[in-house]
């Protein structure tokens, strides 16, 4: 009975003001946290075919563990995928919570943002608009990923943007993520003032430009990468799906 009064009223059983909505927000930080870390690591991940196939291929059994299990267990990437789709929908749960309940409340931040002209606030508005559409096209990557592990490399992967037209699920994708996680990460450091130092106001601008030259890299970054698959897949548009085998390449070269 007294969690129902909470959740009424916000007031706990001794009067006073609930410390739950405070801890929601540390969970929805600290998941949000770790979702930004794995993306640019992620990132880092899939733009490795700009180092050619061979190298791509290479990190991929990597993750595979093929340095313990001979040929790679891509069984491995599907459990690690599963830990982090659970981490994404716990945030995009406590996430919820930070949505406007309707379209009055909508108006009003907009309104207010418009008058206020503080960008702080814009990027909030960002940040849950993409969050919402990431919660449906995130989960279409997550679960192909996460059934497909196996067809995780250069041709695979390359086909599948091109000759399974997911091109364009990957560039709505690269826009909401990237740009998500950097707001993210800004908004949580402002939020929590882990940097604030002894001129938070300064502290702030610099912040803000850091945020501004990510967001700049990783999506130059993503859309190159994204360019590089395409080339790949159009290029084999005719061939197979087939996994990359570098020792192929190797024949092929000596030929």
């Amino acid at each position: 009975m007294d969690k129902v009064i909470e959740a009424f009223t916000g007031i706990n059983e001794e009067g006073k003001k609930s410390r739950i909505p405070a801890k929601l927000d540390k969970a929805l930080t600290a998941s949000g946290v770790l979702l930004a870390i794995f993306m640019m690591a992620h990132m880092f991940f899939v733009s490795t075919i700009l180092f050619g196939e061979k190298t791509m291929y290479t990190v991929t059994k990597m993750f595979e563990l093929d340095f313990i299990f001979d040929g790679g267990l891509p069984i491995i990437v599907s459990v690690f995928v599963g830990v982090i789709t659970a981490i994404f929908i716990v945030h995009a749960i406590l996430g919820v919570r930070k949505f406007p309940t309707s379209y009055r409340a909508y108006l009003r931040i907009k309104e207010h943002s418009k008058m206020m002209k503080h960008t702080d606030t814009s990027m909030w508005m960002f940040q849950w608009i993409s969050g919402f559409i990431m919660m449906f096209v995130a989960m279409i990557h997550l679960y192909i990923m996460f059934t497909q592990p196996q067809n995780i490399g250069p041709y695979a992967s390359a086909h599948r943007v091109v000759s399974e037209n997911m091109w364009l699920l990957y560039m709505v994708l690269l826009i909401c993520v990237e740009l998500h996680g950097s707001i993210g990460l800004y908004r949580a450091a402002m939020k929590w003032g882990w940097f604030d130092g002894e001129n938070p106001k300064e502290t702030r601008a610099k912040m803000l430009k850091a945020k501004k030259y990510v967001s700049i890299f990783f999506l130059t970054l993503g859309a190159v990468t994204l360019l590089a698959y395409i080339k790949i897949g159009i290029e084999r548009a005719d061939h197979l799906p087939m996994k990359y085998n570098p020792t192929d390449t190797i024949e092929i070269i000596k030929k």
